[in-house]
């Protein structure tokens, strides 16, 4: 009898999450209802996958809406049903049209209009009218008496109560961007729309009892169910159109891949070919194998650059087939990780393009494969957005928004509006705001994706699914996942600076990654931590990894590539690992079981596959399990029941065969602390190559390699700190220039010319018009050819002015800004137009200015964020301390002073929840100093910002790596700014 039901997926409008809507129905009885949430679909699998848990048959459907107005509501009748329901709601989603009062003929549907605003004489088979409580008095006097049959309760389900009913209008208040205040009651459902048991409902329809009749014998007629249990995948069958001919190309690119990748093939390499394709066959995997292999072909025939990462770089085949660049058998990797008998899913294929290929990539799945859809995710409200959006709501002052979210406040000073503010942003937090496109994810489906979900259109231009990967994966839909870094575009862009800036250096072959494992230089740069804007090797937690392990091969660089992921720090066992690296009489105090499970890494669970190693060699569990179990610790899984089954079972096995209950603990807790977070072992191999090929380009193309790792937004770090590293390469670094520079950073020899596209304000349009003008007409030879050629406005070409564009003529920027204002004024920007005559120019007498390089320096840092002469040089007192950070090794565990440059910082939380921080700074010659900041001294001495601090504390020494606890810190004054100051007083900036 429950027609119309709402989850927190009718978004800024329910405020159900599925599960407990559920358990809350079955606790009153109910046993069936229709989840018709407003204009999305999300929800519907996991209600069907979770129904029978409450003992609650569900229906599904969609309250199609504009706005809050509900126009009509379609219930499924069967899959057919709700497939026309998806492809019907995705029409008006994907053109962002309004829905109408009447729907179109969904037959294998029911459609039920609201009785109070339905406007037709005339209903088909399959449609009805939604007798509201509200409407009862209305109904005695309605024609529509007259044809019971077409008419049935329409109770609406959106909250659990008042506390409900009022976060209902809050998120209607966000979504109407308005104060709660003036939020209409057209724009939100009704306090009485709340859950309630069968009972209350028949005594509300007491008078029409036929209602809830008729709305029962609907929900009853509607049998749509979903088999979960099909192990199956749903993603296209086959390649070729036939499932034997699939395999038959498999087999051929596979062994045709033989001469491209080894001079000869040993019996090691063919037996482990065979078994692959045997259980790729078997588990039906074959077309998902072609269909990246297609993908990645067009991708060479295009020749972009990428990488195939993944449990995928575990097999062979794969490598054959050239979806990855790691050699299996070369690494030894754990083949049951890529895929077994037990596992459901493919195995992932992470496909890395450069960010500037990844579209037209995507381009060609959507043209070639006839089913696809981008996966979205469900982005949701966090604590501090959920503040700032209820702080609008409730017309909080912007200084007070602020302080609640920073958190800095204590609760019971708080007036009663900010309480208001906190105690509603607890409770919505979580609840999911709007939908969003996942990072990489694309479903390429057997049956049309409406089968499973409506989709929608985002700026993208691509359809897009209404449920994440979790629920694509519970009905068998496994993605594909081309996803974009900066690293390979940087890759791409240095080898085709090279050719330009060096003519006559042979082609670089970028892929020649055996040579580059023996290259003495690489090794240098690796042991040395020498690695600034190289891909995964360059942040300081990174660059810290490399000095304690004394990285300098490749091996040594795919540990370190998961030694430093989130979950083995977490663990402990990162230093036990480094620990047992540099000093093998500690491999002694590993358990021989892991020891012998992992001897590579010393019995330290590093890799993915060690987690399944560990789990079926020292825990007992099949490979199926164990699987599970590393799946489950990803997160998506670790609430499902089917993970804490093999949790227990872990357990079990081990006290069965006699382990201590001590060390079966500590081993759960190393497994559960990280394997969330490690990398297979094959996905860190396809880190290292491509840490390998930037690290080649930065040792032999080093000014190259920072153009276009400036070119593409850097990294880890700011575009700063990428030109401080071409500077320390002897790389003479020029302002942008109107008869040289380009959009982009561009180099001449040595000289590296800033782009365009660095300075802040100056629009693209006129960058364009510039570049277009001086490639037709050649260079501009003074200010009055520039204003003559270029439709060009006073604000533009000031910044042009003052970032010292216009240096070639001689003249002091100062005096052509003069110039400039009394020649342009505030006339408005025109398109040149060409004339016969040249109209002589008026020349003004303009007083005679210099420019200092002070003032340069500020120019450059008010238009590209930072000066281009050593920050060190804007002090207000240059002079004093002269220790740097080459020197500290001297002085270890003694208290020092010196100064360092702010490169970034990272905070993190001790185990009683304070944060902490750890700094990063540059001395005056360029080297990284590391600090360590406590609870205490951080609260008592925070970072400020960008600057230069004077940093007070003892230098600790640990595996060869100097930092620096910190006990005191202060930001130092800079100059004025000489532009507009009188003096030199100290300006605090």
């Amino acid at each position: 009898m429950f027609l119309n039901t709402h989850t927190y997926y009718s978004l800024r409008y329910g405020t159900f999450a599925p599960e407990p809507l559920l358990e809350a129905a079955s606790s009153l009885g109910i046993q069936q209802m229709a989840f018709t949430d407003i204009n999305s679909v999300s929800a519907c699998f996991d209600l069907l996958r979770l129904g029978h848990k409450y003992g609650i048959r569900p229906v599904v459907g969609v309250d199609f809406r504009n706005g809050a107005e509900q126009q009509f509501i379609a219930l499924a009748k069967s899959h057919k049903g709700f497939a026309q329901i998806n492809c019907y709601l995705s029409h008006f989603l994907h053109e962002d049209l309004q829905i109408p009062a009447r729907a179109a003929t969904l037959e294998d549907s029911f459609i039920i209009y609201p009785f109070a605003s339905f406007k037709g004489t005339k209903l088909a088979e399959h449609e009805f009218l939604g007798v509201c409580p509200q409407d009862l008095n209305r109904l005695k006097f309605s024609p529509w008496l007259k044809r019971k049959h077409k008419l049935v309760a329409l109770y609406t389900v959106s909250f659990a109560g008042k506390r409900s009913f009022n976060t209902h209008r809050l998120l209607r208040a966000i979504d109407n961007n308005t104060l709660l205040s003036k939020l209409p009651e057209s724009e939100q459902g009704l306090e009485t729309h709340i859950l309630c048991a069968p009972q209350a409902l028949q005594q509300q329809y007491a008078a029409f009892p036929f209602l809830l009749d008729n709305a029962t014998a609907l929900l009853e007629a509607c049998r749509f169910e979903f088999d979960f249990s099909n192990e199956t995948p749903n993603n296209q069958r086959t390649y070729t159109g036939n499932a034997e001919l699939d395999f038959r190309l498999l087999k051929k690119l596979t062994y045709q891949g033989l001469a491209y990748r080894y001079e000869s093939a040993d019996d090691k390499i063919l037996d482990r070919i065979q078994k692959e394709l045997k259980i790729v066959r078997e588990m039906g995997f074959v077309s998902y194998f072609l269909i990246n292999w297609k993908i990645l072909k067009y991708a060479r025939s295009k020749g972009y650059f990428y990488v195939g990462r993944g449990s995928g770089a575990n097999s062979i085949v794969a490598y054959l087939l050239r979806i990855t660049d790691v050699d299996p058998i070369e690494l030894d990797l754990y083949f049951e990780r890529f895929i077994n008998l037990y596992r459901k899913n493919p195995p992932d294929f992470d496909i890395d393009f450069s960010w500037s290929d990844r579209d037209d990539v995507t381009q060609f799945i959507f043209k070639r494969f006839p089913n696809c859809a981008l996966l979205t995710v469900y982005n949701t409200f966090k604590y501090k957005a959920a503040v700032r959006e209820l702080g609008k709501v409730f017309g909080l002052p912007k200084a007070e928004i602020d302080l609640l979210s920073a958190g800095s406040y204590v609760f019971e000073q708080l007036d009663s509006l900010s309480r208001l503010v906190v105690t509603y942003s607890k409770r919505i937090q979580g609840f999911p705001n709007y939908l969003g496109i996942h990072a990489g994810g694309i479903l390429i489906a057997e049956k049309p994706i409406h089968y499973y979900t409506a989709t929608f259109m985002p700026p993208k231009g691509f359809p897009t699914t209404q449920f994440d990967m979790v629920v694509a994966e519970d009905v068998g839909l496994y993605k594909f996942d081309i996803l974009s870094q900066r690293g390979l575009g940087k890759i791409k862009e240095t080898v085709g600076i090279v050719a330009y800036n060096r003519p006559k250096q042979k082609p670089i072959d970028i892929h020649d990654i055996k040579g580059f494992k023996e290259d003495e230089r690489i090794k240098y740069l690796l042991r040395n931590a020498k690695a600034i804007g190289c891909f995964y090797v360059e942040s300081p937690a990174m660059r810290m990894l490399l000095k304690k392990l004394r990285v300098d091969d490749y091996l040594g660089l795919v540990a370190a590539s998961s030694v430093i992921r989130p979950g083995v720090s977490k663990s402990g066992m990162m230093r036990e690992y480094i620990l047992r690296y540099r000093f093998p009489e500690r491999r002694k105090d590993a358990h021989p079981i892991l020891l012998d499970i992992m001897p590579e890494t010393y019995g330290v669970m590093v890799y993915q596959e060690d987690v399944i190693k560990v789990a079926h060699y020292f825990g007992g569990l099949t490979l199926g399990e164990a699987d599970m179990l590393r799946r489950g610790m990803s997160g998506k899984f670790r609430s499902r029941e089917e993970f804490a089954k093999v949790k227990d079972q872990f357990f079990m096995n081990c006290r069965n065969a006699g382990k201590p209950d001590a060390l079966i603990a500590e081993i759960w807790r190393q497994i559960e602390s990280f394997a969330g977070y490690a990398f297979a072992k094959g996905h860190s191999a396809s880190y290292a190559v491509e840490s390998y090929q930037s690290l080649y380009l930065k040792a032999y193309f080093p000014l190259e390699y920072m153009v276009a790792t400036i070119n593409n937004f850097g990294g880890f770090y700011r575009t700063e700190f990428y030109v401080h590293e071409a500077r320390l390469h002897g790389g003479i670094i020029e302002p942008p220039c109107v008869n040289t520079s380009k959009h982009e950073t561009i180099i001449k020899g040595k000289h590296i010319y800033l782009g365009f596209m660095f300075l802040h304000a100056f629009e693209s349009n006129t960058a364009k018009a510039l570049l277009s003008e001086r490639a037709a007409n050649g260079p501009f030879k003074s200010l009055d050819d520039f204003i003559e050629r270029v439709p060009v406005g006073m604000e533009q070409l000031a910044i042009l002015i003052k970032i010292d564009a216009f240096r070639f003529t001689g003249v002091n920027k100062r005096e052509l800004l003069w110039e400039a204002h009394m020649k342009l004024g505030k006339t408005a920007v025109a398109e040149p137009m060409p004339s016969l005559f040249k109209a002589e120019k008026v020349n003004y007498q303009t007083p005679e200015l210099s420019t200092t390089v002070l003032e340069d320096a500020f120019d450059q840092m008010e238009l590209l964020g930072f000066p281009l002469c050593s920050p060190f040089f804007l002090l207000l007192n240059p002079g004093g301390n002269t220790l740097r950070a080459r020197q500290l090794m001297a002085y270890i565990s003694k208290t020092i002073t010196i100064e360092g440059y702010l490169v970034t910082t990272k905070r993190t939380n001790t185990t009683g929840g304070k944060g902490m921080f750890f700094g990063n700074f540059l001395d005056r010659d360029g080297d990284f100093i590391d600090t360590v900041h406590f609870p205490p001294v951080a609260k008592r001495y925070p970072f400020r910002g960008k600057g230069i601090y004077r940093i007070t504390g003892v230098v600790m020494e640990e595996f060869g790596c100097v930092s620096v606890e910190v006990s005191r810190m202060e930001r130092l004054p800079i100059i004025a700014d000489p532009r507009y100051a009188d003096s030199k007083k100290g300006l605090r900036i």
